[in-house]
C-alpha cells in the first residue's frame, strides 16, 4: 500500500512537470528585451521634432488642399480610423483611381529607414511629398501648392514659427509631415507592458505565440519581422498568387534591379497589425489567419521566392496562438484631435 502511494504521488509529479515543460516561460527571458522600442524615435539632426513642426506637420497631414481636386490628404489614405492605413484592399488615388499597391500603415515609420513597398524613398522627410508629386494619387501642382502656402497668413507664421529663417517649400513642408509622422507611435501594447514586467500583460496562448512565432524550427516570422520594430527593413518575395499573373508587380526590383530582389516588397511592421486588416502589399489577405495559412503552405507561386519562405507544418492550434500573439501587439488607440485649419 505504502509503495503504491509513492508510485502515485511520483506519477503526480512527473504530470505536473511535463505540464510545465508543454506551456511556455510566462516571464520574459533576457533575450526577449531586443524587442523593446528605444524610447526616443531617431530623427536627423535638421529636423529634430519640436511642439510647432509637429504641430505644423499634423496641419499639412490633414489638409486635403494639398491635393489637386482639394480631396485628399495624406490622412485619406493613412488614417486613425484604420490603424494609419486605410481599410482598403489597394489605395484610391487621383479621381478615385485604384491603385496597385495597399497604404501602408505609417505607425512607427520613424524607426524604419526606406520608406514605400519598394524602398524607392529614403526617409521620411524624402517621402513626404511623394503622393503630392504623384499623378496617380494627390497630383498636385506644387508651383501652385507653394505659392499658397506663402499666401495664408496661418500657414505662413506656423511656418516660421517651425522652420525660421527658412523659405516655405518642398523642403520645409517634407520636414513638417515627417515630424508629425515620426509622433505616430506604437510602443505600448500588451507585448510591450508584458516585457517590462507586467506578467498578466499576455494570456498563455500569446506568449505561447512568440515562442512559435520566434522558433526557427516553427514560425520562423523573426527571421523578416525582426526586433525590435518586426521587420528587418528588407525585401522579399513572398510568394503571393498575384505574383504568378501575367506581368506582375516586381516590387523592390524595379528600384533595384538584382535578381533576389525579383518581385520582393518590403516587411511591414507587425506592430498594431491587428488594426490594418486586408494584408500584404496587394489587400489579399483579409485576416490574420489568411496570412498565417499563406505562411503556412509556403507560399502559393514558387517563381523567385525567398529563400526564407518554406511550408512550415504548423497545425492550426499553433497558428491560432501565433495570431494571438500578433493581437498582442497593438498599443490602445489614443484619441487624435483634428487640426483646426487655415481658413485660407
Amino acid at each position: 500500500m505504502r509503495l503504491h502511494r509513492i508510485f502515485t504521488a511520483l506519477s503526480i509529479v512527473l504530470s505536473a512537470a511535463g505540464a510545465l515543460a508543454a506551456e511556455p516561460a510566462m516571464s520574459p527571458t533576457k533575450d526577449d528585451m531586443k524587442w523593446l522600442l528605444p524610447k526616443v524615435a531617431p530623427a536627423p539632426a535638421d529636423n529634430k521634432p519640436t511642439p510647432a513642426r509637429v504641430e505644423l506637420g499634423k496641419m499639412l497631414f490633414f489638409d486635403p488642399r494639398l491635393s489637386s481636386e482639394k480631396n485628399l490628404s495624406c490622412a485619406s489614405c493613412h488614417s486613425p480610423l484604420f490603424g494609419w492605413s486605410d481599410g482598403l484592399p489597394t489605395a484610391k488615388g487621383f479621381k478615385s483611381k485604384v491603385l496597385g499597391r495597399a497604404s501602408p500603415t505609417v505607425v512607427n515609420s520613424a524607426f524604419t529607414s526606406l520608406q514605400m513597398w519598394d524602398g524607392r524613398r529614403a526617409s521620411l522627410e524624402d517621402q513626404a511629398m511623394g503622393p503630392m508629386e504623384s499623378m496617380d494619387e494627390m497630383a498636385m501642382d506644387l508651383s501652385a501648392l507653394f505659392k499658397w502656402l506663402n499666401s495664408s497668413p496661418q500657414y505662413k507664421a506656423a511656418f516660421d514659427k517651425a522652420y525660421p529663417g527658412e523659405a516655405i517649400d518642398k523642403t520645409t513642408t517634407s520636414k513638417a509631415i515627417a515630424a508629425y509622422e515620426r509622433t505616430i507611435i506604437s510602443a505600448d501594447s500588451p507585448f510591450d507592458r508584458w516585457l517590462r514586467g507586467d506578467k498578466k500583460a499576455m494570456t498563455t496562448q500569446q506568449v505561447r505565440g512568440f515562442r512559435l512565432f520566434n522558433d526557427p524550427n516553427k514560425g520562423n516570422c523573426m527571421a523578416c519581422h525582426s526586433a525590435p520594430n518586426f521587420t528587418d527593413g528588407g525585401f522579399h518575395n513572398v510568394g503571393l498568387a498575384a505574383y504568378g499573373k501575367e506581368n506582375p508587380d516586381v516590387g523592390r526590383f524595379a528600384i533595384k534591379a538584382l535578381p533576389s530582389m525579383k518581385g520582393a516588397f518590403k516587411t511591414p511592421t507587425l506592430r498594431d497589425i491587428a488594426l490594418t486588416a486586408p494584408y500584404f502589399h496587394d489587400g489579399s489577405a483579409a485576416t490574420l489567419m489568411e496570412v498565417m495559412e499563406h505562411y503556412n503552405k509556403g507560399g502559393i507561386t514558387k517563381t523567385d521566392l525567398s529563400p526564407n519562405m518554406k511550408p512550415l507544418n504548423l497545425s492550426d492550434s499553433e497558428m491560432k496562438d501565433i495570431v494571438s500573439f500578433m493581437e498582442a501587439l497593438t498599443t490602445p488607440p489614443k484619441a487624435v484631435s483634428l487640426p483646426v485649419l487655415p481658413p485660407n
